[in-house]
């Protein structure tokens, strides 16, 4: 007789959804570092049911982007509610640090290859900022960066670089809440772009290291200044708001 194995069930595609939903509102900080949040707020915010951000809720408590409010009530062990995971400022550094060693070897590839660059990834770049659109903009540095990797010809530079971005892209929402870091990052960009095109790998490997120390520093710079707690989803509810907005767009429609 065959061994018999236990069904799975399939994650419906909606708890996918509200996964990336709310990756992107931490990313962005609209959902802010040391942020409580509960299910039903959210719920109600996405236009879903408990169910899929519940499960959504697992996996970001898995991959380390929220975690157990630290006061608790009840029960010994047990804590009442959830909060997204303060971001840790010297992790943030360390990963810059790899994450430029590994920038700078691939641009120091890609323009001993002469590999021009798509001219569509800034100006989509440029576009994020004119709108003020941080979940575009940190998209796009992501496909800046991800367009250098592939260029290099080296599957492991864009494999071992990736390997921490959503927790950068969170470092990344915090600092472009400034809006004078946003354009002088896609000024670097295009020179980068036209170095590796004109084949000139010292200088192209000298602007990514500039580039890089530029980012670590202006990521990291807001991270060590403290920030006010942010209020309770149930102090929210009883303070008006003017202008009935709200923390998340709906998944519905």
């Amino acid at each position: 007789m065959s061994a018999q194995l236990i069904k799975l069930e399939a994650a419906p595609d909606l708890v996918d959804q509200v996964y990336r939903a709310l990756l992107d509102a931490i990313s962005a900080g609209t959902l802010k570092p040391g942020q409580r949040i509960t299910q039903e707020e959210l719920a109600e915010q996405l236009a879903v049911s408990r169910q899929p951000v519940m499960q959504a809720l697992r996996l970001l408590k898995k991959d380390g982007f929220v975690q157990d409010a630290p006061v608790c009530n009840g029960p010994a062990g047990r804590c009442r509610g959830l909060q997204v995971t303060p971001i840790d400022p010297q992790w943030i550094e360390q990963v810059y640090e790899v994450r430029g060693a590994l920038d700078a070897l691939a641009v120091r590839l890609a323009a001993q290859r002469r590999t021009p660059l798509d001219p569509a990834l800034l100006a989509m770049g440029r576009a994020a900022v004119k709108r003020g659109d941080i979940k575009a903009m940190i998209d796009a540095d992501l496909a800046f960066h991800t367009a250098l990797y592939r260029a290099a010809q080296n599957p492991l530079i864009e494999q071992s670089a990736l390997l921490h971005w959503h927790h950068i892209r969170r470092a990344m929402g915090e600092a472009l809440q400034s809006a004078m870091l946003r354009e002088p990052v896609w000024d670097e960009h295009e020179a980068i772009a036209r170095a590796v095109e004109r084949g000139d790998v010292t200088l192209a490997e000298r602007l990514m290291q500039q580039h890089s120390g530029h980012a670590s520093t202006h990521v990291g710079a807001p991270l060590h200044t403290p920030a006010p707690t942010p209020p309770s989803p149930a102090a929210r509810k009883r303070r008006p708001n003017p202008d009935n907005s709200v923390v998340l767009d709906s998944l519905a429609g």
